[in-house]
C-alpha cells in the first residue's frame, strides 16, 4: 500500500493489501480521502500510552496479524481509551482494546447471533451476557489506514459482561455492530509484539479475570487434600508400634563407658521416638544420656535427660519437687535399623566395690567388707551376692571354694589378705544400694496427625479465601455499572 499525502508530499507506504478508503498522513495528520485524493480534515495524532504502531505485526491466537489503525476515543471530559485495528493475512479484522493498562481482544460478531433476552441480558450461543454500562464518546485522535470512513459523530459503546468475556455493541448514527471481546494478558499483548512497556494498570478493568481459575484451584486442592489423606493412611497401616526398647541399667555397670544395645528394626512412616526413664531419686539426682545410631548411615542423634526428685519439711509443711519419671522425644525418627549408646550417672555414685575387691577363681569371684565388719562374696558372673557376718565364716568360704585345706602357706596369706587387703571405704551395701540403676523404655510412636491437619487446614483456608476473593473482587469489578447485579 503506497500513498502520497496530496498536502504535505509525504509517501505513506506500508505492507498492507486491503482496500482502504481513508488514511491519515504520518506527517501532517490530515485525514485524505482516497478516492478523490483530498483532505477531509487534520485530526490528532494519537500519542499518549500509544504503544503500538501503525505496520507493528504481532502474533496472537496464533494468528498473525498487522496494526492498520490507532484510535483514541473520549468519553466526558477525561477518560480515554484506545483501539487498535488489526488485519491478519487474510483481510479478516480483530481488535485490541486498551482502557487503564487493561486489555480486551475483540472479533466482530454477526448481529444474527445475539439473542436480546431482557433489557439488560443478551444471549450468545450458550452463555448469557449482563448490560454492564451504555458509554457515548467521540473519536478524539487517530492514526492509520481505514476500510471504511471514520466517524466523528457521537458513537455509543454499550458492552455486556459475563466474567472474562464481553460482548460489545457499538451503534452510531444508524449503524449498529457487534463485538465478542475476552481479556489478553498484559505479557501476552508484550509477547505477540515484542514490545516492552505497556501502561501501567489502574484498578479492575471490565472483563479482568480474577486472579486464579478458582475452580481449577479448588479441584487441585481437593485432590491434593485426597492425595494426602492416602498418603497418610498408608503410612499409619504400614507401620510399626511397638516397645523397640526396655531395660533396667546399673548405674555401676556404665561406669565410665557406654552400653550399646541391641539392633531394632523399625518400618513405616517417621515419627517420633519417645523415651521413657525411671531412677527411685529421693533428694538427689540421676542423669541418662542416649544416642541413636542409624546403621546404614552411621548417622547418630543425641540426647540427655536429667531425673530429679527433692522433698522436704519447712514451716509446719512438707514440699516436694521433681519426678522419679521422666519422658523426651526424638523428633521425626526414619524407618531404619537403629541401636543405642547408652549412659548414665548419678549423684554420689561410687565406682564398682567389688572391681577393686579381693579376686578369687581368675576373677570370677569378689570379695569386700565395709567398715562395720561385714563381708560380701559376688559370683561376678551372675551377680549373685552372699554376705558374712564373722571373718572366720568368710575364711572358710574361701578355704572351701579354692581346696586349700592342706595348704597352710595360702591359708596364712589368706589371713593376712583379709585383715588388710579388702577395701572396706565403699560403705558396701548402705551406698552402693541406694538407687542402684536407671530403668530405660522406648517406644516409636504413631505417625503424627499434627502436620497432616496443619496441611489439611491450609488447604481448606486457601480454598475459602479463593471463593471468598473472587467474590469481592467481581463486586468490585462492577463498582463503575449502574447495572450491578451485587446493588442491594
Amino acid at each position: 500500500m503506497h500513498y502520497v499525502c496530496p498536502v504535505c508530499k509525504t509517501d505513506n507506504n506500508y505492507e498492507f493489501t486491503f482496500p482502504a478508503v481513508e488514511y491519515i498522513c504520518r506527517s501532517c495528520s490530515n485525514l485524505i480521502d482516497i478516492s478523490q485524493n483530498t483532505s477531509l480534515k487534520v485530526v490528532k495524532k494519537p500519542i499518549e500510552n500509544v504503544v503500538l504502531e501503525i505496520g507493528k505485526k504481532g502474533l496472537i491466537n496464533n494468528i498473525q496479524y498487522h496494526v492498520t489503525g490507532t484510535i483514541t476515543r473520549k468519553y466526558g471530559t477525561n477518560v480515554y481509551w484506545r483501539e487498535y485495528y488489526l488485519k491478519d493475512e487474510k483481510g479478516n479484522d480483530a481488535f485490541l482494546s486498551e482502557s487503564e493498562g487493561h486489555w480486551v481482544f475483540l472479533l466482530p460478531q454477526s448481529p444474527v447471533n445475539i439473542k436480546h433476552k431482557s433489557s439488560k441480558l443478551i444471549q450468545l450461543g450458550d452463555t448469557t451476557y449482563r448490560w454492564y454500562e451504555t458509554t457515548p464518546c467521540t473519536i478524539h485522535a487517530a492514526a492509520g489506514f481505514f476500510e471504511d470512513k471514520l466517524n466523528f459523530n457521537i458513537a455509543t459503546y454499550k458492552e455486556y459482561v459475563n466474567g472474562s468475556r464481553m460482548i460489545s455493541q457499538e451503534q452510531s448514527d444508524s449503524s449498529v455492530e457487534y463485538f465478542t471481546g475476552k481479556h489478553i494478558a498484559k505479557s501476552t499483548v508484550k509477547k505477540a509484539f515484542n514490545i516492552t512497556d505497556l501502561p501501567n494498570y489502574y484498578g479492575i478493568g471490565i472483563v479482568q479475570p480474577f486472579y486464579i481459575n478458582v475452580r481449577q484451584a479448588i479441584n487441585i486442592l481437593a485432590l491434593t487434600a485426597l492425595l494426602i489423606c492416602l498418603i497418610q493412611l498408608n503410612l499409619v497401616m504400614s507401620r510399626t508400634n511397638a516397645n523397640i526398647f526396655e531395660q533396667e541399667i546399673e548405674f555401676a555397670s556404665v561406669t565410665d563407658k557406654e552400653l550399646v544395645s541391641k539392633s531394632f528394626e523399625l518400618s513405616g512412616g517417621s515419627a517420633p521416638l519417645e523415651v521413657q526413664a525411671y531412677s527411685d531419686v529421693d533428694n538427689s539426682w540421676a542423669n541418662v544420656s542416649l544416642s541413636l545410631v542409624n546403621e546404614k548411615t552411621n548417622e547418630m542423634r543425641y540426647t540427655s535427660k536429667d531425673i530429679e526428685r527433692y522433698s522436704g519439711f519447712e514451716g509446719g509443711e512438707s514440699w516436694n519437687e521433681g519426678s522419679r519419671n521422666e519422658e523426651f522425644n526424638i523428633c521425626g525418627v526414619a524407618p531404619g535399623k537403629y541401636h543405642f549408646l547408652i549412659s548414665a550417672e548419678k549423684e554420689g555414685g561410687i565406682p564398682d566395690p567389688f572391681k577393686t575387691g579381693y579376686q578369687l577363681n581368675n576373677g570370677d569371684f569378689s570379695v569386700i567388707g565395709n567398715d562395720k565388719g561385714e563381708f560380701y562374696i559376688r559370683n561376678n558372673k551372675t551377680k549373685n551376692i552372699q554376705s558374712y557376718s564373722q571373718r572366720d565364716m568368710l575364711k572358710n568360704e574361701i578355704i572351701g571354694m579354692n581346696n586349700w585345706l592342706n595348704q597352710p602357706k595360702e591359708i596364712q596369706k589368706l589371713d593376712s589378705i583379709i585383715t588388710f587387703a579388702i577395701p572396706i571405704e565403699y560403705g558396701y551395701p548402705q551406698k552402693s544400694e541406694a538407687n542402684p540403676s536407671v530403668r530405660i523404655k522406648a517406644i516409636w510412636q504413631p505417625v503424627s496427625f499434627w502436620n497432616f491437619g496443619i496441611v489439611l487446614t491450609l488447604l481448606i483456608a486457601f480454598g475459602i479465601i479463593c471463593h471468598v476473593g473472587k467474590g469481592y473482587f467481581e463486586k468490585a469489578k462492577w463498582n463503575n455499572s449502574s447495572n450491578s447485579p451485587y446493588q442491594v
